[in-house]
């Protein structure tokens, strides 16, 4: 018999509608939180599962995530995780 070691999500469903958008939110807060603790790492995997499940929002579920979330995410994946940045630690 196999034990799951996260039994958390061993029966979890996919979530949708407002149990969706109250997950990206509450993901987009938490990169913000780590971005303002300065600890880069865990922002940016925060910030790429939020925008992981941003990108499955409706264009309807995604004005229902608050405006200044959406733009901290925006503002962030372009500036600072874009294509166009300075890579880390370079010249």
């Amino acid at each position: 018999m196999e034990i799951s070691m996260n039994r958390k999500n061993a029966n979890a469903k996919p979530l949708t509608g407002a149990s969706l958008i109250k997950e990206v939110s509450r993901r987009i807060r938490l990169a913000r939180s780590y971005w303002d603790a300065h600890n880069n790492r865990s922002c940016r995997r925060e910030r790429d599962r939020a925008l992981a499940l941003y990108e499955t929002l409706s264009d309807a579920e995604k004005d229902r995530v608050p405006q200044v979330l959406r733009v901290w995410l925006r503002y962030r994946s372009e500036k600072y995780f874009g294509e166009g940045r300075t890579p880390p630690g370079g010249s």
